[in-house]
């Protein structure tokens, strides 16, 4: 597996789908808010046309039982877990640290912490070790605003990764690059926009683009 589409705020809006995948992508990541505050059952569309192997947390946007239905899908759900994808790891944390406007599934940074201090040592770790989490590091493609609102318990396990895949933040799009751990938000797929990650065969040897479809 070299390849992989990386989409994210998709909020219910799945007409650029086809766009994505003609990019032939060899596994699909999903790094929340799949639907628009749901009902989870809505995401069977976008799921349903998805014909390689696709891996997702929810995000904030989405309620609580999205992580059932994942489950139950084709999809692997990695929210609370890990996977193995030959010389890819991949750990798993939906929903977000607190927002100011209640959304269905919101995590205390606490909570996060206790997630990522379970799942991180039962992992096998690979050639590349790859976060997928809704909530960016704080400090690291979190600005609302003038205020970094990303989750503090993202951040202090960052160098347990090679690379970190978030979301969130709409406005946040771009690749950060801190400790020598790749931090990338791909933007809205509502709106075409995505990230195509070239995974190489040597450590650190990651390749991300940036793509509007």
């Amino acid at each position: 597996m070299e390849n992989v589409l990386l989409l994210a705020d998709l909020h219910g809006e799945y007409g650029k789908l086809d766009a994505f995948l003609d990019l032939n992508p060899d596994a699909v990541f999903i790094a929340g808010d799949i639907t628009n505050m749901g009902p989870a059952e809505s995401a069977i569309d976008l799921l349903s046309r998805i014909d390689v192997p696709a891996f997702a947390v929810p995000g904030n946007c989405d309620p609580p039982d999205m992580v059932e239905f994942l489950e139950q899908s084709d999809c692997v759900c990695v929210h609370r877990s890990h996977f193995g994808l030959g010389r890819i790891s991949i750990i798993g944390v939906g929903g977000s640290n607190p927002t100011p406007f209640c959304t269905p599934f919101e995590l205390t940074d606490h909570q996060i912490d206790e997630i990522l201090s379970a799942v991180i040592p039962r992992r096998e770790r690979a050639v590349h070790n790859v976060l997928l989490s809704h909530a960016p590091p704080f400090g690291i493609l979190d600005l609302a605003g003038e205020n970094h609102v990303g989750s503090r318990s993202v951040l202090k396990h960052l160098p347990s990764f090679d690379l970190v895949c978030c979301a969130h933040i709409h406005e946040a799009k771009g690749i950060v690059e801190k400790d020598g751990v790749r931090v990338v938000n791909p933007g809205m797929a509502a709106t075409g926009e995505c990230a195509l990650i070239h995974f190489g065969p040597e450590p650190k040897a990651i390749g991300i683009e940036l793509i509007t479809v």
